[in-house]
Formats: structure tokens, C-alpha cells, sequence
């Protein structure tokens, strides 16, 4: 068993941590569901289902990584992991910084 930890935002109020013993080559994607975050979080398990076969974490919009660095659903877990859910920014953080330095 190794010991991984997830964390996920939905917002200001709302934040979730849970610290999650796993078998050894256990992937992100078990670990979201032995967690119980794809009965949760709908939106996360639909994201799930659509991308569940990406080999590599290309897109824009991906919601899941460890430590900063998005890794596909297949990423096997190491001892200490922490998955991070990320939630949809409200606006680009490069533009809000080009508008503020017009200020």
C-alpha cells in the first residue's frame, strides 16, 4: 500500500482534501474512484468518461494532475502523490495581468 493525496477547489468556500491509502500501481483514474469523486462530482466523471483513453494530456482544459503537472488517467501513482483536481479559471490570468499594468 503507498499513500497519495488529492485536492480539489470547486471554489473559494468549497475545497476538498483526502488523504487516500492505495495498492502499489494503482492509476490516477482508480484513485479518483476509490475516493468517491466521480459519484461526487458529476462534471469530473464525465470528463473522465470522454477522456479516459488520452495517452498524452494535451488539451487546454485538463482537469486533473499531480503536483502541478497534468498526467493522463493511466499515470500510475507514486508513494506521496498529490492529484490535484483543477477547476475552470473565470477569466485568463495573462490578460488580467496585461489590463492591470494599464492601469
Amino acid at each position: 500500500m503507498i499513500t497519495v493525496y488529492l485536492a480539489y477547489a470547486e471554489d473559494a468556500q468549497r475545497q476538498h482534501y483526502l488523504t487516500l491509502p492505495v495498492i502499489d500501481g494503482t492509476t490516477l483514474y482508480e484513485a479518483l474512484k476509490q475516493a468517491g469523486w466521480l459519484t461526487q462530482f458529476e462534471g469530473l466523471a464525465k470528463w473522465c468518461d470522454e477522456v479516459i483513453d488520452v495517452a498524452v494530456p494535451t488539451a487546454k482544459r485538463w482537469y486533473v494532475g499531480v503536483y502541478a503537472q497534468k498526467q493522463p488517467l493511466s499515470y500510475r501513482l507514486q508513494p506521496l502523490d498529490r492529484i490535484e483536481v483543477y477547476r475552470s479559471l473565470s477569466a485568463d490570468p495573462m490578460s488580467q495581468r496585461k489590463s492591470k499594468s494599464r492601469v
